[in-house]
């Protein structure tokens, strides 16, 4: 669990696919959102009620199946506002008549916890990630020493570079990133971690990183995922 300033972040791994759906909880409304809700709804509601908060909210980074499966579950029990970016939803087809359709740039207020809604694409066109104080749960647009697929309906290996490197240069150093999905040895990183030992981070030049994303990156590497300095990659 990560906690600052009026605000906390929790992780649940859930599904066969290991993925973290997350609880933000604005301590001083005890309004919470939950990020990309899937696979198992009964654990992260009994969660929510442990920590006697109210679910509001529901943060959708993307719209592949294994990250929304569990919408309309919570929504069943809860009167929440689903918010997911406009272009994933023009992309998908989903939520469109149902959710809070945002733009890169807009900002979602928790309470009194401010989340900046980024607009990341490369994993799908509209990928989002969610910036809050001091951290960044970046869905599947980044992981922990990886990134996104960009070979699935509307991925794009040349948006992820641009993607990658504005987040690089944009974001602060010390912000805490909270994947998608848990496929490294660890599971929270800082971006300052990130820029050493992201292989996708090391590329200045497009074309050499599209040809590691589509071509030789899932043959040489397996989860889960460790350093690689940015010598190798060069090598």
């Amino acid at each position: 669990m990560s906690n600052n300033n009026g605000f906390s972040i929790e992780a649940m791994e859930l599904g066969p696919m290991e993925n973290f759906i997350y609880i933000i909880h604005d301590h001083a409304t005890n309004r919470a959102a939950i990020v990309d809700p899937a696979w198992n709804v009964a654990h992260i509601l009994d969660r929510a009620e442990e920590k006697g908060v109210k679910i509001t909210d529901i943060l959708l980074s993307h719209s592949h199946a294994d990250h929304i499966n569990g919408v309309q579950e919570v929504l069943d029990v809860c009167d929440a506002e689903v918010h997911m970016l406009k272009a994933e939803a023009n992309f998908s087809g989903k939520f469109q008549e149902m959710a809070t359709l945002h733009y890169g740039g807009d900002t979602i207020m928790l309470g009194e916890t401010q989340i900046e809604v980024l607009h990341t694409p490369g994993h799908t066109p509209g990928s989002a990630c969610f910036h809050i104080g001091g951290e960044l749960i970046t869905g599947d647009t980044m992981f922990v020493f990886g990134c996104g697929r960009c070979d699935l309906a509307g991925g794009d290996p040349n948006q992820m570079f641009d993607t990658l490197n504005k987040i690089k240069q944009n974001i602060p150093q010390d912000t805490v990133i909270h994947p998608g999905h848990n496929y490294a040895e660890i599971e929270v990183s800082t971006l300052a971690e990130q820029v050493e030992g992201n292989p996708f981070l090391h590329f200045s030049n497009k074309a050499d990183f599209v040809k590691y994303r589509m071509v030789e990156h899932d043959k040489i590497r397996d989860i889960p995922y460790h350093p690689v300095m940015q010598q190798v990659i060069k090598a």
